[in-house]
């Protein structure tokens, strides 16, 4: 299908698009949200290296869909529904996520620089190396997402926004969450996160907010807590640090 075929039968209503293949294909700025507010449903697509920058897909449901080495800067993807897709290499700076379905999602080396994913699903989400430090325009913003059980080895949080985030069993070994060079300004905000059961070990967390955080059973084995502030936090072996 081609892009103008999809916009326009779009636009004359038609809303299903199961399994498009759409690769390499230019939807910059392109709106699929509609008056009615109900999203297009394109699960199962294929948008591989497709661009979608600045895009309108509110409630869109991309489940199953491929979206490796998809530019999605900017692009609004609140309550959009995710669920196991492909964003493998993805560039999602400053893209708008909220309350985004995201769980058992690709997410490996993606670029989330920026993004809002306040109150997003990432639960048992594959985020392997990916890169959540702020952009020019901002902090990334995680308060209240979910990563439970998620994979967030060596990813790059440093400077995000996780006040409250949900982290149970995650992984985030030799994650890198400390106060580096440029971003020292953005302190990386973990305070009143639950973090009960999540490997830790090795990951940077120097300077890190930690207050009220809940450590309960996780992994802090050669972690670097350098300068972090742990006031209040429930340490693993059920104690409050003072």
């Amino acid at each position: 299908m081609e892009v103008d075929e999809l916009l326009r039968e779009y636009a004359a209503g038609k809303r299903d698009f199961l399994d498009v293949d759409l690769s390499a294909a230019d939807l910059r700025e392109a709106n699929l949200v509609g008056v009615d507010f109900k999203g297009a449903n394109l699960s199962g697509i294929d948008l591989r290296e497709a661009r979608l920058g600045q895009a309108q897909l509110i409630k869109v449901n991309l489940s199953g869909a491929n979206l490796s080495e998809t530019i999605l800067w900017g692009t609004d993807l609140s309550e959009a529904n995710l669920h196991q897709a492909e964003l493998r290499e993805a560039d999602l700076s400053g893209a708008k996520l909220i309350n985004a379905q995201l769980a058992e999602t690709i997410l490996t080396k993606a670029c989330l620089r920026g993004a809002n994913l306040k109150g997003a699903n990432l639960s048992k989400a594959v985020l392997f190396a990916a890169d959540f430090r702020p952009s020019s325009e901002g902090q990334t913003n995680l308060e209240s997402a979910d990563f439970s059980d998620a994979n967030l080895s060596y990813a790059n949080l440093s400077g995000a926004r996780l006040h409250g985030a949900r982290l149970n069993g995650a992984k985030l070994c030799r994650a890198n969450l400390g106060v580096l060079g440029g971003y020292r300004f953005h302190q990386t905000d973990l305070s009143e996160a639950s973090l009960e059961g999540a490997d830790l070990s090795y990951a940077d967390l120097s300077g890190v907010n930690l207050s009220k955080a809940d450590f309960r059973g996780a992994d802090l084995s050669r972690a670097n807590l350098t300068n972090a502030n742990l006031q209040g936090a429930i340490m693993p072996d059920g104690t409050v640090h003072e």
